[in-house]
């Protein structure tokens, strides 16, 4: 049977590997650190599940105390029920810096921080280990690239790495299992009609959906910690079923603010081809947009996922002009992030006022080598 066009695999569909491998966002464009975040949502949800495959250590550089991130709430939220799973560490300072403006502070910190990721691999006690802004920390010069690659060669074969930020070194997308790289893209028709908070993520490489994770992670944190107002839904095409991992984490982030985060799935457990349609996606896809559309017009939430929403419109399961419409209206203070990769890029992409393409330099699926639930799905 010939399949043609953009089919997502569902979790159900997918096997699993168990090796760890090291994955590198880097680029311009938005979602690197998102795509971090991500990955943490999924890891606590596994170890919510079963505490004996996933505990993560968040390891952020260039990101110290002096200021606040709209996740922190989020995360600390997630401590607090599930201490047992995730353990982070913030150092550096709290604004941007140039490489002439290096100071000793700065090498202390980052020095204090790499000392925190070596312990961690070594000791055996971490699944995941994310490295949030070590690429710029390598590209200042803060630490020895030779070093940090050969601590990150020679880790367990089990622990996964996630790497993130602009300017990742050479020698470190050398060792790379995966290179997803961040290209912005400017939609001047945006800023033309004042249109704001429409993001959009899209392109070939892992931490599309990933990256909007990320995001809603920082919104139900913005909504915790400074704005009590601040809701969220996250809406999910062609994922029907079960076992995503991402869905505990969120249900206990529910359960203790069940006011703040709405959360809802469509589509069968199945992957759906172009030109081999059932009746029941088309079904699944409107009502999801309908939820959507609802969600989008009555001004509730502040932070609005639409997850695969690109492929589901590029299958023709839904069209693209009441969508257009329906940001076009949207509230002023409400986001709008939309996910998923497409062959023939929806007439509403011109609407976004950030445009990620996520570029795939290297993919260890490319070798024949399953993803990995808790951090893929």
């Amino acid at each position: 049977m010939t399949r043609t066009g953009i089919g997502i695999r569902t979790a159900q569909t997918r096997s699993e590997r168990l090796s760890g491998q090291i994955h590198v966002y880097d680029g311009a464009g938005k979602g690197k650190s998102q795509a971090a975040l991500g990955v943490v949502l999924r890891s606590i949800g596994l170890g919510i599940h079963n505490v004996m495959e996933s505990r993560v250590l968040l390891l952020r550089f260039l990101k110290g105390p002096g200021r606040t991130y709209d996740e922190d709430a989020a995360i600390e939220a997630l401590q607090r029920g599930f201490p047992h799973l995730i353990d982070q560490v913030r150092t550096g300072r709290s604004e941007f810096f140039s490489a002439d403006e290096v100071t000793r502070f700065d090498r202390q910190e980052a020095q204090r921080g790499w000392d925190v990721a070596k312990g961690a691999i070594a000791s055996g006690l971490y699944s995941v280990v994310v490295l949030d802004e070590l690429n710029p920390i390598l590209d200042l010069g803060l630490l020895p690239v030779d070093e940090v690659v050969k601590t990150l060669r020679n880790k367990s074969d089990y622990i996964e790495i996630i790497a993130t930020g602009r300017g990742a070194p050479q020698p470190l997308l050398d060792i790379a299992d995966l290179h997803s790289e961040m290209k912005a893209h400017q939609h001047p028709n945006a800023a033309a009609l004042g249109i704001e908070g429409i993001e959009i993520y899209t392109g070939d490489g892992k931490g599309k959906s990933t990256s909007a994770l990320g995001k809603a992670l920082q919104a139900i944190g913005r909504g915790i910690g400074q704005d009590k107002s601040h809701r969220v839904l996250i809406m999910q095409w062609l994922k029907g079923g079960q076992g995503y991992t991402e869905d505990a984490a969120i249900a206990a982030l529910r359960q203790s603010y069940p006011e703040l985060v709405d959360h809802q799935r469509c589509g069968r457990d199945a992957i759906v081809w172009r030109g081999q349609q059932q009746e029941i996606d088309y079904v699944e896809a409107e009502r999801g947009w309908e939820i959507a559309r609802a969600a989008i017009a009555s001004g509730l939430y502040k932070t609005i996922m639409l997850d695969e929403l690109n492929p589901t419109v590029d299958l023709e399961l839904l069209p693209s002009e009441p969508i257009i419409q329906a940001l076009l209206r949207k509230p002023r203070d409400t986001e709008v992030i939309i996910t998923g990769r497409c062959k023939n890029p929806p007439a509403y992409f011109d609407l976004a006022s950030i445009h990620s393409e996520v570029c795939c330099h290297k993919h260890y699926a490319e070798k024949g080598i399953d993803l990995k639930r808790g951090v893929d799905f």
